[in-house]
């Protein structure tokens, strides 16, 4: 099994930190005081500065902290050489005070010498009176080098920081953490379509039926019916029944669903909010672009300059060097989408959010409920709209050309490869908007992986593109043959697992799906026997490749499966391909039927998998492929039940798209779509896909609210947490695809 993502910050991976916000408390017999001199009452020793004018005033140590700088870390104040003990609970409490007070401070516990790993971090916001903030958190090391830092710089004005109180107790046992859920009756808080399946969830203690009632807006009921009692659910540790009130074809807008005493959060019974929620998840990439000045006239609110261009503090990304040693040449990889809440742009996963961006076109192109209408010119407000090529063609054409640029030159030992990625030498901190990054760019390692991802997008795009460009195709078409032939010459060039600094590492072992793809897209573009030859002959061709955990960026045999059965082909044994994807949909099916809240998803060991958001969005696309090709209601049925998980039915009670259901996740991990930390900027836009649930919780934020966390519990949307709540190309990808076609269901 190909592992997941590594970590996006400058923090150890799979820490135990622990920390939560507590009320300051006196600390105890037991209590042993870390920080020396936390008080200031007669000398600032052994505190240290960096770049700020610092002095006792009060019995305070007060700070005037420069303007201009771009970095937290830019200015700080700070003690070294603390002890922690691993397990051992503390207390991190201070009292600070800023002028004028709007200035955020990162507050860190982490060590003092290279890689700074950080064990804790908080951003309070002190005011000009002063404020007591107090902290709890775990160790996860035992070291004589942990440091107590304030990281106050950033800001584009002067203003005074000051400091009183220092104080780090062990002993401290941490606050368990409980989430709010809301009202035990859990539904999709946005939509269901009147023809649709409606389904809903009650936690309950009950352990038999319960009379269940639909109400309309204006509180009168339009349905009834009873419960069905499923007994505990696995992936959420909750007593579950569930509410099937499918019979109603009614429409309106603000429904509740009454039972055992609890009202459910209002939706919707319509179409409109797939249409609206289609759009949304492809606009979202725009926003993402590198390289452009995003608008404001077509993104109100989202408006920024355009990010590593070179101007100043950007070094830019026109003329990008490869890591030490590893090349004398530098390539003009300006453009594309950044991959996620950093500045990085990587090919694998720019890859496979390409194909599912692609994909979504192509279905609406040959599927029974296919409408190319609603993704055509104009739908999507990009700075192409009104070139007569459809919108989100060219969306992902921004990403296409970034991934042509990526190719190894002629002439180079590794001549037609893919470098694999392209991100900063170091890790930057939150929040920090592209156009803001100082940090030095590098391009990485070919890999074979890259490679593949080049040729299976390219040859993709070669057969979509050439109506409305037809030299462009011929150039994609072009560099797809050379990254196969490519690949072919070097068919084990591995990224390297460790190579995670100022960017994820993309671990991958094995290649052979990657292969069986390029080959998949090449020979329903070309029609040519090599290619067929090939996908016949891999072992991926008839192997189980639909697995409970669903495709991504490092399972892609399952994009050429799904191509190889809906795009038209003279492949021979066509429709066993067809079947197995068939047979796929009835084992998802099978899965959501066993699962009290309805999804596709039942991952071994209720371990939930980093972006288990996604993986549910991508099980639905193969149930939904059936319908496609058999045109069997169940298949419709199911993939639209499974957007209910990803829209509130769950057992957070919580959409997990921004701006869609009366709770919904909002503060996703981001540098730029950071309004929980700088209220000068946005929450991400709407139609954001957080995520969701993951069960190993890498992030120290995380590891401080979720320690023993069940299943869907697995998740906080906080921007802190990068490890369950962060913002992904291929993530919104899969909402893409699923949104419009739930969105073509409501129109047939």
């Amino acid at each position: 099994m190909k592992r997941r993502r590594t970590a996006l910050l400058a923090v150890t991976a799979l820490l135990a930190a622990a920390f939560t916000a507590l009320p300051a408390a006196e600390a105890g017999a037991d209590e042993v005081e870390q920080v020396r001199n936390g008080t200031f009452d007669t000398t600032g020793d052994p505190w240290w500065t960096s770049n700020v004018t610092a002095g006792l005033s009060a019995g305070q140590l007060c700070s005037d902290v420069p303007g201009g700088t771009t970095n937290p870390w830019d200015s700080a104040v700070g003690q070294n050489d603390i002890t922690l003990v691993k397990g051992e609970s503390y207390r991190f409490s201070f009292k600070a005070s800023g002028v004028p007070g709007e200035h955020a401070v990162r507050a860190v516990v982490g060590l003092q010498v290279s890689p700074y790993d950080t064990w804790y971090e908080a951003t309070p916001v002190p005011s000009a009176a002063g404020d007591t903030f107090s902290y709890t958190f775990t160790s996860p090391v035992d070291t004589t080098q942990a440091q107590v830092a304030f990281q106050v710089g950033g800001g584009a004005d002067p203003w005074r920081f000051c400091l009183d109180d220092v104080s780090l107790v062990g002993g401290v046992p941490p606050e368990v953490y409980t989430p709010d859920t809301g009202p035990r009756v859990r539904v999709n808080q946005v939509a269901y379509l009147p023809d649709g399946p409606k389904n809903a969830t009650l936690v309950t203690d009950a352990a038999s039926r319960l009379p269940w009632r639909l109400n309309d807006a204006g509180g009168r009921a339009v349905a009834h019916g009873w419960t069905v009692p499923r007994g505990t659910d696995v992936s959420s540790g909750q007593h579950t029944q569930t509410i099937d009130f499918g019979r109603y074809r009614g429409r309106g807008e603000g429904f509740t669903l009454v039972a055992d005493g609890e009202t459910s959060r209002p939706f919707d019974i319509g179409t409109a909010a797939y249409e609206q929620l289609r759009l949304d998840s492809l606009k979202y990439y725009y926003t993402q672009r590198s390289g452009i000045a995003i608008r404001d006239d077509l993104r109100p609110g989202y408006g920024r300059p355009a990010g590593h261009v070179g101007t100043a503090p950007n070094q830019g990304d026109s003329a990008v060097p490869c890591q030490p040693g590893l090349c004398d040449y530098a390539l003009d990889v300006t453009g594309g989408w950044y991959d996620a809440g950093d500045h990085g742009k990587y090919v694998v996963n720019g890859g496979i959010s390409i194909w599912e961006l692609l994909s979504t076109y192509e279905r609406s192109l040959s599927a029974r409920t296919g409408h190319p209408a609603r993704l055509g010119d104009g739908s999507l407000a990009v700075p192409e709209s009104g070139n007569k090529v459809p919108d989100v063609l060219d969306e992902a054409r921004w990403e296409l050309e970034f991934l042509l640029k990526m190719q190894v030159p002629e002439g180079q030992p590794l001549a037609g490869m893919a470098h694999s990625k392209i991100h900063d030498a170091q890790w930057t901190g939150l929040p920090l908007l592209p156009s803001d990054d100082p940090q030095p760019r590098e391009l990485h390692a070919p890999t074979t992986q890259a490679t593949l991802n080049l040729a299976a997008t390219a040859a993709q795009a070669a057969r979509l593109y050439r109506p409305y460009d037809r030299a462009f195709a011929a150039r994609a078409l072009t560099a797809a043959r050379k990254a196969w032939q490519a690949a072919l010459a070097h068919p084990a060039v591995y990224p390297d697992p460790n190579d995670g600094t100022g960017g994820g590492a993309y671990p991958d072992d094995d290649a052979t799906d990657e292969f069986y793809w390029a080959a998949a897209e090449l020979y329903l573009t070309t029609g040519e026997r090599q290619f067929a030859d090939h996908v016949l002959r891999s072992p991926v061709h008839t192997a189980d490749i639909f697995g409970a955990l669903g495709f991504d960026w490092g399972r892609t045999a399952a994009a050429g499966r799904l191509d190889l059965a809906t795009v038209p082909s003279r492949l021979p044994g066509r429709a066993a391909v067809r079947r197995s994807v068939v047979e796929a949909a009835d084992t998802y099916l099978a899965t959501l039927d066993s699962q009290p809240y309805g999804m596709p998803y039942a991952p071994p060991g209720n371990l939930y998998d980093w972006g288990s958001n996604a993986q549910i969005l991508n099980n639905a696309h193969v149930i939904a492929t059936a319908y496609d090709l058999t045109g069997a209601a169940k298949y419709r049925d199911g993939a639209l039940q499974s957007m209910d998980y990803i829209l509130g039915r769950n057992a957070l009670n919580m959409s997990y798209v921004t701006g869609y259901g009366e709770v919904n996740s909002h503060n996703e991990h981001s540098r730029w779509y950071a309004h929980e930390l700088d209220p000068g900027l946005p929450n991400p836009p709407k139609g954001t896909l957080a995520g969701g649930p993951n069960s190993s919780i890498q992030d120290p934020y995380a590891q401080s609210k979720l320690l023993g966390c069940t299943g869907q519990f697995c998740y906080i949307d906080d921007i802190q947490s990068w490890s369950t709540n962060e913002t992904a190309v291929n993530w919104n990808a899969a909402l893409a695809w699923m949104a419009s076609f739930a969105a073509d269901q409501g129109r047939g």
